[in-house]
């Protein structure tokens, strides 16, 4: 699969990342090649001890310091003492090699490589699951990529496979749910070449890539060789953006919600640009609306200013879109229906194990870009969900349940369950370092307490109809969350995606992916947690709380790229002894509690891939890369279990030349795969 003759791709020559820009266009609306839409002039943490210096010349760092962090490990006052302490970096690397493999991590690693094929460990086997096109209901057609039609794509396994999510529906592990996120549509890649006009789709094309987005959820059970294979099932359906989602929460049926097709406000019809999701304690998959800012035209029609200055933020453009759907669907036009924007942007929650169950999307958990949703069940209940905001400068939130978890997977534990998300208060995070401002010079040179670390703040936004943001109401928090993060000053961060707990360790990880405008002329300037300007490989955040805390501790695991290049980190560990890694996206955990990252536009000239990462003991850092992925694509998902690891590789050869035949050979498609050890063992054991 290659670039269509002459096309011109889009906005090659600002093209900035390590994706192509057909990617980059179709995924996200070129986003990078656009001013970042947070101009807000929030301080960062850099330019308050600037500001202090320039005020109180004599000062020294030391005074400064002591003014802010105090000393970061004993720190003094009513203020320090609500900070719990980060639990120690047991087994810092120091640049120490380990001795013997983590468990879990005990393989030969992948070296980087541009192949068109998944790449997996000498004694390791692989299989596609299941493709773009293969059946998922009764009476999908097989499929014909010269012959698509929406009917067809609406009983079809959707495009641009995302998020994973391997569900037991019993305890024996044999039967699954698989839920995949299909987070977008590339039309110029979908159909064969000369059939689609981008200046000039059809109806059915555009119908087709209706179908196409959403999500799928299949049965998958193990088969006597450890492998996964779809089965017909009851439970089997598609999701797409003709699916009628319920709304809940402190916005249901809110003004700004509602619509000439629903003058209620409480019933949107799909889901779109699904990007990273979570899997819950109670057997439901949340999956966070990204990039959604891009479907949406002619956002130049509109004359208030506040109404611009809330498309602005959000980062919609004038004219008409990429994919042209407004000349098919009016809701798609914002001079005409000005609110359909605001249903999209939202966590939504799909119940597996309820075929007819309508899909939820839950409004108190703000509404921005999210790059998935996972929970963390605190000390005492209360149920916690994670998520950040894919773009430059933006913000990490966390939002915490008024209710208590209850166990169990029974019907009524997981309506009890799925209700906890209706109530509670939404928080954005706010960090602060504890190096003197000197020590981060965008270098990304350590400071001289050897680590990039500091202290935390969750700052509550609003609590179901209370507000605590000053000019905002409570419904205004939660349809323009960006814009109130902005006023109360949380801190800009390099692009925050997927957000993880540890099961093992209780510990959070965040993958910041990267910011090449992190230092740019009038942009935000290096901090600690993001200490790099001109971020082109990102960085991975950790830190410790129970999860209903308002202050906690953190640092940086790892500061990627070229282990050989100064400005990286691997936890202390030796970097003549760790893979090469580039540009953080999805995490996971296996059971041992290693972390797994997967990467999304590998910025040192080789394909993405999955890699391994011990986060305790001597370890600690080093990173080994477990498989790699075609040449184009992105390694989405993972799952890691104790004998399967499962990826999503996503627009395999997209924009390039000469592309991509993977994996059958001919038109590539988008798939998921599974991996194994061949003599059936455990994964890296």
């Amino acid at each position: 699969m290659s670039a269509k003759p002459g096309r011109l791709l889009p906005l090659l020559t600002t093209h900035r990342t390590g994706r192509s820009p057909v990617t980059c266009e179709y995924r996200c609306g070129n986003q990078c090649s656009h001013p970042a839409p947070n101009t807000s002039d929030n301080e960062y943490f850099g330019d308050v001890v600037r500001s202090v210096m320039s005020r109180r010349g004599a000062l020294r760092a030391g005074g400064v310091m002591a003014a802010t962090a105090a000393g970061f490990a004993a720190m003094s006052g009513t203020a320090a003492a609500e900070v719990p302490a980060l639990a120690a970096n047991p087994g810092r690397g120091n640049g120490r090699q380990g001795g013997r493999s983590v468990p879990g991590t005990d393989f030969e690693p992948v070296a980087p490589n541009s192949r068109d094929a998944v790449t997996v460990p000498e004694g390791y086997e692989q299989q596609v699951v299941i493709r773009w096109g293969d059946p998922v209901v009764p009476g999908a057609p097989a499929f014909d990529v010269n012959g698509q039609t929406a009917a067809a794509q609406a009983k079809q396994f959707g495009y641009n496979n995302d998020f994973v999510g391997l569900i037991p529906q019993d305890g024996s592990g044999q039967r699954n749910f698989l839920v995949v996120n299909h987070e977008y549509t590339t039309e110029t890649e979908m159909f064969p070449e000369g059939s689609y006009d981008e200046a000039n789709p059809t109806e059915e094309q555009v119908r087709i890539a209706w179908a196409a987005h959403g999500l799928s959820v299949v049965q998958a059970d193990r088969t006597r060789d450890g492998g996964l294979e779809v089965k017909p099932s009851r439970y089997n359906r598609r999701i797409t953006l003709d699916t009628e989602f319920e709304v809940r929460g402190p916005v249901a049926g809110s003004d700004l919600l509602k619509t000439s097709a629903d003058p209620t406000g409480t019933i949107v019809h799909g889901t779109q640009n699904n990007c990273a999701g979570g899997v819950t304690p109670w057997g439901t998959v949340l999956s966070g609306e990204e990039n959604f800012h891009q479907y949406f035209a002619h956002g130049e029609r509109v004359t208030d200013p506040v109404q611009a200055e809330r498309l602005d933020r959000y980062g919609l453009a004038g004219g008409e879109t990429t994919r042209k759907w407004e000349r098919f669907d009016k809701r798609w036009d914002i001079s005409q229906e000005p609110n359909e924007v605001h249903r999209f942007g939202w966590v939504v929650e799909i119940d597996p194990n309820d075929p007819n169950a309508k899909p939820i999307k839950h409004t108190a958990l703000g509404r921005f870009k999210h790059e998935a949703a996972n929970v963390k069940i605190a000390r005492d209940g209360r149920v916690v969900v994670y998520s950040g905001d894919d773009e430059r400068f933006d913000y990490i939130y966390k939002f915490v349940s008024n209710g208590r978890y209850k166990p169990g997977r029974s019907a009524h534990a997981r309506r009890h369950n799925m209700a906890l998300l209706d109530e509670g208060t939404l928080y954005v995070a706010k960090f602060t370092g504890n190096s003197p401002a000197e020590e981060i010079d965008g270098s990304g040179t350590l400071p001289s307490d050897g680590e990039f670390d500091g202290t935390g703040e969750w700052i509550a936004l609003a609590s179901g109809d209370k507000s605590f943001v000053d000019g905002f109401t409570a419904e205004e928090v939660y349809v323009f969350t960006r814009l109130a993060a902005d006023k109360v000053g949380a801190t800009k961060m390099d692009r925050p995606e997927d957000i993880e707990p540890n099961p093992v360790t209780g510990r959070i990880y965040a993958a910041l992916t990267n910011n090449s405008d992190r230092g740019a002329a009038g942009k935000a300037g290096a901090d600690e947690p993001n200490p790099r300007n001109g971020n082109k490989n990102g960085h991975v955040l950790e830190w410790d709380e129970d999860g209903t805390e308002t202050k906690f501790r953190w640092r940086l695991l790892l500061v990627c790229g070229d282990p050989d290049a100064a400005d990286t980190y691997f936890g202390g560990f030796d970097k003549s002894q760790v893979s090469p890694i580039s540009c953080p996206d999805n995490v996971a955990f296996d059971g041992y509690g290693n972390l797994w990252i997967s990467t999304d536009g590998n910025a040192l000239g080789s394909n993405d891939g999955l890699f391994s990462v011990p986060v305790t003991g001597p370890n600690r850092g080093q990173v080994k890369q477990f498989l790699t992925v075609p040449v184009g694509a992105e390694t989405c998902g993972p799952v890691v279990r104790d004998d399967l690891v499962l990826v999503a590789v996503q627009h395999p050869g997209e924009g390039g030349e000469p592309g991509s035949s993977w994996p059958d050979g001919g038109h590539a498609r988008p798939a998921i795969v599974a991996v194994r050890k061949s003599d059936g063992g455990r994964i890296g054991a």
